[in-house]
């Protein structure tokens, strides 16, 4: 059973459909740690409901970026983390902690990468620039976590027609779907050492 560390900034949609996962025996693994750079989300507020632990990014305190950086990363070595999903996270990961967890940390991306990706391209944002770019299809990408913003390489996409979609929210509950359907597959497929 694999120790899995999930990376959240907001609601926590796909983290949450990982614990459903996880309960319902689809995951051979176990969430001991959730890591928000916010102390008031949905995600914190989820997972303190469910008795899991939950450590706030730059909120012990740390007086410069090395030592946050090294307080994380002492804290997934306490919690013997095999496995980081980014599910919404909206921080860069310290590259002392993409060392240490090399081909061990996945991210999830609203959009088929290379295609709309980088720094500040999350959420909306995402789906708008989308479609103003008259798209025809768009999708998910599942990807390994590097130095730099959905750069890593990619472990899975699935890509929906999305002609005549002129509508971002309604552009953004359907590429939810595709994600709450498809990162738990890939992360049971982690566990079970298949990838």
């Amino acid at each position: 059973m694999k120790n899995i560390v999930i990376f959240c900034s907001g609601n926590g949609s796909n983290f949450i459909s990982i614990y459903k996962a996880i309960n319902d025996k689809q995951i051979n693994g176990k969430i001991v740690l959730l890591v928000s750079d916010k102390k008031k989300c949905g995600a914190v507020g989820f997972a303190i409901e469910n008795r899991i632990d939950v450590y706030v990014q730059g909120a012990n305190g740390a007086p410069t970026l090395a030592t946050a950086d090294q307080n994380l990363l002492d804290i997934l070595i306490q919690h013997k983390a095999d496995l980081l999903l980014l599910a919404g996270y909206l921080k860069l990961i310290p590259v002392s902690i993409v060392d240490c967890f090399k081909n061990r940390m996945l991210n999830i991306h609203p959009s088929l990468l290379p295609k709309f990706g980088g720094k500040g391209f999350y959420g909306h944002r995402v789906h708008q620039a989308v479609i103003d770019s008259n798209e025809s299809e768009s999708g998910i990408t599942i990807h390994f976590v590097n130095e730099q913003y959905d750069d890593g390489s990619i472990l899975f996409q699935k890509k929906i027609s999305i002609k005549g979609q002129r509508n971002a929210s309604d552009l953004s509950k359907m590429i939810l779907k595709l994600e709450h359907h498809y990162f738990p597959k890939v992360i049971a497929l982690f566990c079970l050492d298949k990838i």
